[in-house]
């Protein structure tokens, strides 16, 4: 048999379910994560009070109790789940990197920060950063470290690709390229254990949803839909969903090729988190998931349903029309812990 033919039916059954049960390191005490608003607390919020300016080396960003959730976001309750200290880069409106899909924010008269040119550089210089007092600022170690990575909600969605928005000649390659230059650029820093989430099931979400699952027509952050789908937002839907099968597709196949094939990240091991499919879990099961005092509601927001309880808030998996609501969050951070105990059955590990 060819060599080559080999290869490929090797790698063919690495990708059908071969792979590793569990991590070498289980017992990690510190989490730093990379995103948008599914994953930041209060950094964008920093640029907006300060003229643009980003945080200085060493800054706490703190808990936010009002994130994107309305209440508390999923790596601080991962934090606390696992009394861990967290390490959180993301900023709300981040995409992967500004020199693909930059979008304007113009209350800081600039793009939002992206990963690529500030939350990876942030966290570099914060992981060498020494105070006057000689305190080290972060105090994670390589062994029980996990790097998380939860990016691409703007990416594939308006003023970005969906629109086609991009800057030209870039697809949706570049993005994923981006996500594992991100890798290297962590890993080259110290970084050994990653988590990677996929994107989560956009396309049922209320910005971008059939008109049968609640899709609106128009959305504080989209308010320029009806221009862009002429009327159509079934086509933006399932426009969506193709980007985010894609997209999906290529994270499924691009970790296993780039740890067991191409060996990218000697002694690193990463886990694939499959968010969409947890979600997507959450959307056709949601008995299983929520436990608020108000009807079970997949379709609706939290926002959009008017002054309810916060035990009411415990029914919705959306809090507004883009974000998921605290309930879901913490769903997700709880299985973010399964993930990180080296058998969840949302993960695979390479």
């Amino acid at each position: 048999m060819r060599s080559d033919l080999v290869s490929g039916l090797a790698f063919s059954t690495l990708c059908a379910g071969q792979y590793t049960t569990g991590w070498a390191a289980q017992n990690f005490d510190t989490i730093v994560t990379f995103g948008d608003s599914y994953t930041d607390e209060n950094r964008l919020g920093y640029f907006i009070n300060h003229n643009g300016s980003a945080p200085p080396v060493g800054w706490d960003a703190g808990v936010s109790y009002k994130a994107s959730t309305g209440g508390r976001v999923w790596p601080r309750y991962a934090s606390a789940y696992t009394d861990s200290t967290l390490y959180n880069y993301a900023v709300s409106g981040a995409v992967c990197s500004n020199d693909i899909s930059p979008r304007w924010f113009s209350a800081i008269n600039a793009p939002f920060p992206d990963i690529a040119n500030y939350e990876l550089p942030a966290f570099v210089a914060d992981s060498k950063f020494v105070s006057p007092n000689g305190t080290a600022f972060f105090t994670g170690t390589p062994s029980a470290t996990v790097y998380a990575i939860w990016i691409g909600t703007n990416d594939v969605g308006n003023n970005a690709f969906l629109t086609d928005s991009q800057l030209p000649g870039k697809t949706l390659s570049d993005y994923v390229d981006c996500v594992y230059s991100t890798i290297n650029g962590l890993y080259a820093n110290g970084a050994r254990y990653f988590v990677l989430l996929n994107l989560a099931p956009l396309n049922l979400v209320p910005q971008y949803a059939l008109p049968s699952q609640g899709g609106l027509n128009s959305t504080q952050f989209f308010p320029e839909k009806p221009s862009v789908s002429g009327g159509n937002i079934t086509e933006i839907s399932y426009r969506m969903l193709e980007t985010v099968d894609t997209v999906n597709s290529i994270y499924e196949y691009r970790t296993p090729f780039e740890t067991r094939v191409n060996k990218t990240w000697p002694e690193a091991q990463i886990a694939n988190f499959d968010v969409h499919a947890l979600m997507t879990d959450m959307y056709y099961n949601p008995k299983e998931y929520f436990n608020g005092t108000a009807p079970l509601n997949v379709t609706g927001y939290v926002i959009g349903a008017g002054n309810i309880s916060t035990s009411d808030r415990d029914s919705f998996m959306w809090y507004d029309e883009l974000h998921p609501s605290e309930q879901t969050d913490r769903i997700i951070a709880r299985e973010f812990v399964g993930v990180l105990g080296g058998e969840s059955k949302w993960a695979k590990y390479w």
